[in-house]
């Protein structure tokens, strides 16, 4: 069977943009909360058993209002991604993320009269059966309901964020939609997109990695001025809600959402920074096979294969994950099959894509999409390998219900991490040759140098930047400087040029649903890194315990988690140096077998 690499999006609305039936389900959306919004309005919290009959009520409406807005939120995302020019599917971003302010303008309510009940009737509440499995959930929604400011003002905050906090990330996304990058090959130029860029930096040629990164910095530098007031605004708007609901420390709604402590995120950080002289130097044994003094940003992506042998169609692509997703288990060989079979991905290599890559949930279909712009690289396939790992943790979590089924951002990462972990390993030990070996182990490194460096600069240049944010506008020469410095420290002074525009080509610091989205990338890796040593070990059997570990993200914090699960403690550095040290054997592997 050969498979495609178009996504079909029809089976959701047909039609694309202009479909009719997406009209009706987005007013549909509108009638729910309407209903949603009199129902929690009419709650009169008495501590008596109407308290219990209306929440589940409330509840029932809650989970069918979020489930049709992430439904369509993953709709009009897709078609904004497969072709940034599509501008009906602009019109319907502007009514989604309206709908979504109202929804959440609705939750600050609701969580207003369960902090309103008393401690007794709402511990009472976990006796009974509809509400046992939400205990977690309900808890946290009622302690974090008590940091926040009253619901006239948390709603204030979500309807001016609509044109001022999102308006902003849209704003960027735009931006980005137009800028085109040339590139010159064989006598003729031809614009590419940033994704098309993006992937020029994987070229073996080093000569047109310089040439594509010299106007990929000129893009960028062109629109800085933009780009430096979109993130001024989003981050001023960040800074205003925090102040006036009293948090001081930038870092406290990113750590909440990801349900961790700051001791483990410094914990995390402290194993990786004792260990980078290991990267250091794979930096200086990549850049001697190279032939150069010292690796430039450019260089960081180059492959060490220099023919086309290690290049795989999309087809080749996706049959080779697929026979490694065996080596683990049926249930994820078997869900893959599926997401090739019904065409759950578009990887198509065309105009107007936007960058990156990304996995999105349409939960009341129980389905998921991929997107990438897929070229053939071993990088190409570890990003397949990593998408369909998010979609199925989604799958895992399926019969989950939907309350417990919102797992934050670090441990999203685990599944996907895993995922591209098998193909990975198998990319390296199915090498027949010892250069084909070292170039696909350098694949593998190339991701340990990602989540260790590049993800350890953005997040001490955010930090940076929102403490410089705090007494007024930052202007974008600064912003340059602190990419530099964050850059230069990160990875230890190890590079010989730097990507100062960082700050601006990256789509992450613009996103304005989840603050800080950086660390929760390595927390992913390193967690996942560690279950993938002991699956290594534990032979059959070891796929349901992994699938009840993926069913717990949602409702428990990470420490619990890992606490549960694998009964460790990760708030101590021994924990995560465990898992630093799996990486570190990969990088004495590559020093050497290139020795």
């Amino acid at each position: 069977m050969t498979y495609s690499p178009v996504w079909d999006l029809n089976v959701f609305f047909p039609g694309g943009s202009s479909s009719e039936q997406f009209g009706a389900y987005v007013q549909t959306i509108k009638v729910e909360l309407e209903q949603l919004d009199q129902t929690i309005t009419a709650w009169e919290v008495a501590s008596n058993k109407e308290d219990a009959d209306v929440l589940h009520t409330i509840l029932q409406l809650n989970t069918s209002v979020g489930m049709k807005l992430n439904q369509s939120d993953s709709f009009v995302g897709c078609l904004e991604a497969q072709d940034m020019k599509d501008y009906g599917s602009k019109r319907w971003r502007s009514q989604i993320t309206t709908l979504f302010a109202t929804y959440t303008s609705l939750q600050a309510k609701f969580d207003e009269k369960l902090e309103q009940m008393d401690e007794d009737s709402f511990q009472q509440l976990f006796q009974d059966d509809n509400f046992q499995e939400l205990q977690f959930i309900l808890n946290e929604r009622r302690r974090n309901a008590k940091e926040k400011l009253s619901v006239i003002e948390e709603t204030l905050i979500e309807q001016l964020g609509i044109d001022g906090y999102h308006g902003w990330s849209e704003l960027y996304d735009s931006l980005v939609g137009f800028i085109n990058i040339p590139f010159e090959e064989n006598g003729k130029t031809e614009m590419l997109s940033v994704g098309q860029a993006a992937n020029k930096f994987s070229h073996p040629d080093r000569s047109v990695r310089k040439r594509i990164f010299k106007e990929w910095e000129k893009a960028w530098s062109d629109k800085e001025e933009l780009f430096a007031h979109a993130l001024n605004h989003l981050a001023g708007y960040r800074l205003t809600v925090y102040e006036k609901r009293g948090w001081d420390n930038v870092l406290k709604e990113p750590l909440e959402i990801s349900r961790m402590k700051e001791e483990t995120l410094n914990s995390m950080w402290e194993a990786i920074t004792k260990n980078k002289h290991h990267l250091v130097a794979f930096l200086q044994r990549k850049a001697k096979l190279l032939g150069v003094d010292k690796l430039s940003w450019y260089d960081l992506d180059a492959p060490l294969q220099t023919t086309s042998e290690g290049q795989l169609s999309y087809d080749e692509g996706a049959k080779f994950i697929l026979k490694h997703f065996s080596t683990f288990g049926k249930q994820l060989t078997s869900f893959t099959e599926k997401a090739f079979e019904n065409r759950w991905i578009e990887a198509e290599d065309r105009s107007n894509k936007r960058p990156g890559g990304f996995c999105t949930d349409f939960p009341e279909s129980k389905q998921s999409r991929i997107f990438m712009t897929y070229s053939g690289t071993p990088d190409n396939i570890s990003t397949l390998a990593h998408e369909l790992g998010h979609a199925f943790h989604s799958y895992a979590m399926r019969d989950v219900h939907p309350l417990n089924g919102n797992y934050a951002m670090n441990v999203a990462e685990t599944a996907s991490t895993f995922a591209e972990m098998i193909v990975s390993d198998a990319s390296v030990n199915e090498a027949t040759k010892k250069e084909e070996k070292i170039a696909m182990l350098e694949n593998k490194i190339q991701g340990i140098i990602a989540f260790f460096m590049n993800i350890h600069a953005r997040f001490l240049f955010e930090t940076r930047f929102y403490e410089e944010r705090r007494h007024g506008t930052v202007a974008s020469e600064r912003l340059n400087e602190l990419m530099l410095e964050a850059q230069k420290e990160a990875y230890c002074d190890a590079l010989d040029e730097y990507h100062p525009q960082f700050w601006a080509s990256k789509l992450h610091f613009y996103i304005s649903s989840v603050p800080f989205y950086n660390f929760p990338y390595t927390f992913g890796f390193l967690f996942s890194r560690g279950i993938y040593e002991k699956a290594l070990h534990a032979g059959e059997g070891f796929e349901e315990k992994y699938i009840a570990l993926l069913k717990d993200t949602g409702c428990m914090t990470v420490e619990d988690l890992a606490m549960k699960h694998f009964q460790e403690d990760m708030t101590k550095v021994d924990y995560w140096e465990r898992a630093v040290q799996s990486c570190v054997k990969d990088i004495e592997l590559f020093l050497e077998l290139t020795e």
